[in-house]
């Protein structure tokens, strides 16, 4: 064994470790990112009226696939948001949800961004607008503060 082999595998160890901090940094960083929505997807119209129907269903798909992150009331804090790198969006907030479009909710739940999963072969579309109706719910409900209980 030549005195340089120890050297070229300290290197070649190095340059290993070199990438998979690279690779990190590049994930953590991606998940950070904000959501890149293309336009086209955010004037996409709801196709489903929001009956109570519609609501009920994405209520139960809601609770099935999205509460342990956004939340039993879609206020963010479901059991599993503390873990994630990114908190969950905050469904009763009606400033922030009053500038997402449906299409872009759909957009988002359809095709996820760390730490959000993708939802398109997951749930139907129609599930996927349901699930929007449901949610735009939340925004409802805060509204509705009454001044006496």
């Amino acid at each position: 064994m030549s005195p340089l082999e120890p050297r070229k595998k300290r290197k070649l160890v190095l340059f290993s470790l070199g990438l998979v901090f690279l690779a990190a940094v590049a994930a953590i960083l991606y998940s950070l990112t904000e959501w890149n929505v293309p336009s086209a997807a955010r004037q996409l119209e709801n196709p489903l009226p929001s009956s109570g129907a519609a609501v009920a269903a994405g209520q139960t798909l809601y609770h099935q696939h999205c509460e342990s992150c956004h939340g039993k009331n879609g206020d963010g804090s479901g059991d599993r948001a503390p873990e994630l790198s990114v908190m969950p969006t905050d469904f009763t907030d009606a400033h922030e949800m009053r500038h997402a479009t449906d299409g872009e909710l759909f957009w988002k739940i359809t095709h996820g961004h760390r730490p959000m999963p993708a939802f398109g072969s997951k749930l139907s579309e129609t599930e996927r607008w349901q699930v929007i109706d449901y949610i735009r719910t939340f925004t409802a409900k805060s509204a509705k503060s009454p001044a006496h209980p």
